[in-house]
């Protein structure tokens, strides 16, 4: 054969060859990826071609779907009372990434959660019905935390605190989850609740941490006595006031100056809500301690799941004896969200013991046959001894009846509520708004609940924001209708 020819055809086969490798590479290895690319279009089109399975809040839908106009996408996603829910929900959009439940359970929402096939599916390769989402939300206590919090910015959840089961989580100022579902106009949508100050878009419940102030002073308490720093929560504390902090000429003062905050007991410390005495405890226990009885109730938890991932709450590390004095009053750089807050009120309800908070009550398939039970897969952990939260449980009632929380009186017979109040200090030298926080319990016959809530903003003068003033009445609200 002639020499160029046969260098020719060698050169050729190895072309083919590269070509070969090449196809196989992009079929075989990059095939996944192109086919998971959130912009290729065929998987929008494949998500929306059927209607998604619903989200369900006791026994009834509040998600659906309905059919498009001009467009390759046949179905968007659809939302009954969507600015109620939106914490809790999330949006499916045609446009922009799952987000809450919707986001975390897109596949089984889909059709395409490989738990759904049936042989027959299988064999076809027939994407499956859809499954359902069945959440712990109660209704009764959602709206009523939505209509409490009303125009104010901020958050609240309740917890079952013997199951574990999330009552409420809402966040407000809300949004509407159906104006992002529709491609044709998310785009408006989206700009517009990003450029809005008041960030809705925000899970203020379970994703926007803050300084918790005065109800921290719960976990620095519990501390203090599981520690054996003091025996009972009626026993005098060595607390001076005012406290200078320590290696500093600044003095801590109590809100009120005429308070008996004076080497006062943890329930009249919890009752009048004296700084001075938590700061100084703080520093008598040490940080190390204040932040093991802080991570035992869930702070610093990076993976904490209900199943959305709710953000970190912080108590920090490596603080000087002043920053650790701030610290036991929940300021410094000490964080919280309602969600952590709940579940320290949820743990010295359940006499001492803390069972995972979860959203989710079970996922089902399109047969209604259960796929996951979140409520059988709740654990149960000993967060304090029966003993300190009874101690406290008795502390809170004492502040509801007598001390800084009386706006969360329930009247009844057999209503039993307690709760701390809580003041946070906001920006440099509390040149800003301060936050309101309240958290809480309350029981009746057989039915118990804790609570927390979180005004960041409202309209209310600076003069009236407090913890007892906001915070509280959002709370009472809930109780109210979780014992209902």
């Amino acid at each position: 054969m002639n020499k160029t020819i046969r260098r020719a055809s060698v050169f050729a086969l190895l072309l083919v060859f590269a070509l070969l490798v090449r196809a196989t590479w992009v079929q075989f290895y990059e095939g996944r990826a192109l086919a998971d690319d959130q912009h290729n279009r065929r998987n929008a089109i494949q998500t929306y071609a059927e209607p998604l399975g619903n989200i369900v809040v006791a026994g009834r839908a509040v998600t659906g779907s309905a059919v498009t106009e001009d467009s390759d996408l046949e179905y968007r996603r659809t939302y009954t009372n969507g600015p109620l829910y939106a914490a809790v929900t999330g949006y499916a959009s045609q446009a922009y990434a799952p987000t809450q439940l919707e986001g975390i359970y897109a596949d089984l929402l889909n059709g395409t959660d490989t738990r759904l096939k049936t042989v027959l599916d299988t064999l076809t390769n027939k994407r499956a019905d859809p499954g359902t989402v069945v959440t712990t939300i109660d209704p009764d206590v959602q709206k009523a935390a939505y209509d409490a919090l009303g125009d104010t910015k901020g958050g609240a959840v309740a917890i079952d605190p013997r199951t574990g089961r999330i009552l409420a989580a809402v966040s407000t100022p809300s949004y509407d989850p159906s104006t992002l579902t529709d491609a044709n106009t998310a785009g408006s949508a989206w700009k517009r609740l990003n450029a809005d100050p008041d960030k809705p878009l925000t899970n203020r419940a379970l994703r926007q941490p803050l300084p918790p102030g005065s109800t921290f002073k719960l976990v620095v308490a519990a501390a203090a006595l599981e520690d054996g720093l003091y025996s009972s929560v009626d026993e005098p504390t060595v607390s001076p006031s005012p406290y200078t902090l320590p290696g500093t000429v600044t003095p801590l003062r109590n809100e009120s100056a005429s308070a008996p905050c004076t080497n006062a007991s943890i329930r009249v410390a919890l009752q009048y809500s004296c700084n001075t005495v938590f700061a100084k405890m703080a520093v008598d226990l040490g940080q190390d301690k204040v932040r093991a009885t802080a991570e035992k109730f869930g702070f610093n938890d990076r993976a904490l799941d209900v199943p959305v991932r709710a953000y970190t709450s912080v108590y920090p590390t490596g603080m000087d004896r002043a920053q650790t004095a701030l610290s036991g009053i929940g300021q410094f750089d000490v964080t919280a969200t309602p969600l952590q807050m709940a579940m320290v009120s949820a743990a010295l309800a359940d006499d001492g013991e803390l069972v995972t908070p979860h959203l989710v009550d079970r996922i089902t398939d399109a047969g209604g046959d259960t796929l996951e039970d979140y409520d059988d897969g709740a654990r149960t952990t000993r967060i304090v001894s029966s003993r300190t939260a009874a101690q406290l449980r008795s502390a809170m009632q004492t502040v509801v009846e007598e001390g800084t929380g009386t706006n969360a009186r329930i009247a009844g017979v057999g209503v039993t509520v307690g709760g701390k109040t809580g003041t946070a200090q906001h920006g440099e030298n509390n040149s800003k708004t301060p936050y309101a926080w309240f958290t809480s319990y309350a029981t009746s016959g057989d039915k118990q609940v804790a609570v927390a809530v979180m005004v960041e903003q409202s309209d209310a003068a600076r003069s009236e924001v407090s913890g007892n003033g906001l915070a509280a009445p959002v709370a009472r609200a809930m109780m109210k209708a979780a014992l209902q």
